[in-house]
């Protein structure tokens, strides 16, 4: 059985603007963990005593600024970002943050971009050595989203998670942005169980809840199993109707997986 952990960025809206509020809506609804992108913007106070108060967990978190990890040039600011995250990371019991590479440079080399990343991730896993938390790389797709985007490819996200070579670094693998690049996930997630620490899902379809018959999500959860993925099922849609009925789908398919 797969956990689930909501994105309240996008879930539990309901429940009003404040982040607290919506881990609140979160945890009354059976959830155990969530997620959010940005925390400069959110009180860091009232969130961890939501989260205290009921015992949930925050799966994951931004690091804010991201920086640009594909031009060497925005490493500083990456690493600047990565050690005030880590800081609020540690605060709020956060196990994972979450870094993107940046958009692609024009007339620099593929070759060279990737060594650029891997070098702004090297340097992160010395920030944190001696911390709880991992960082984790996501790709992002290129044709709906994120035109422009460096890394969409999920393959070259993991050769450059396993090049780095240290357990403070993995990657998030988007079940959405794999699917809407045309990646089959079996095969790029063939090998790669040890280097991937978290994954999230949305349908292809307007990136909403997962739905029935749209894609074959009970396949999809048995090829994250036979891949050897044990964590949770990060929920990122955007839902089409209250947050409540949006979820029915998944949890079905998440408990039986």
């Amino acid at each position: 059985m797969y956990e689930l952990s909501a994105n309240v960025e996008w879930l539990f809206t309901e429940a009003g603007p404040d982040t607290a509020d919506r881990i609140a809506a979160a945890a009354a609804h059976g959830l155990g963990a969530v997620e959010i992108w940005t925390w400069r913007d959110k009180d860091i106070d009232a969130v961890a005593a939501a989260l205290t108060g009921t015992g949930t967990v925050l799966q994951t978190m931004c690091v804010e600024p991201m920086g640009s990890l594909t031009d060497p040039a925005g490493h500083t600011e990456f690493l600047g970002g990565l050690r005030d995250s880590l800081a609020v990371a540690a605060e709020l019991g956060s196990p994972f943050l979450v870094i993107t590479a940046g958009d692609l440079r024009p007339g620099v080399s593929r070759a060279e971009q990737h060594a650029a990343v891997a070098e702004a991730l090297t340097r992160a896993a010395e920030v944190l050595a001696d911390s709880a938390v991992t960082l984790l790389l996501e790709n992002l797709n290129s044709r709906v989203d994120h035109v422009g985007t460096y890394l969409d490819s999920t393959r070259e996200t993991i050769e450059i998670a396993a090049a780095v070579g240290s357990p403070r670094v993995a990657v998030l693998y988007d079940l959405y942005h794999s699917l809407v690049m045309g990646e089959d996930p079996a095969a790029v997630l063939d090998g790669a169980a040890g280097l991937v620490a978290h994954v999230q899902v949305a349908d292809v379809a307007g990136r909403s809840e997962p739905r029935a018959g749209s894609l074959d999500w009970p396949r999809l959860l048995h090829d994250l199993r036979a891949a050897g993925y044990e964590g949770r099922l990060g929920l990122e849609y955007m839902p089409s109707v209250a947050t409540a009925e949006s979820l029915a789908l998944i949890e079905k398919v998440a408990a039986g997986a």
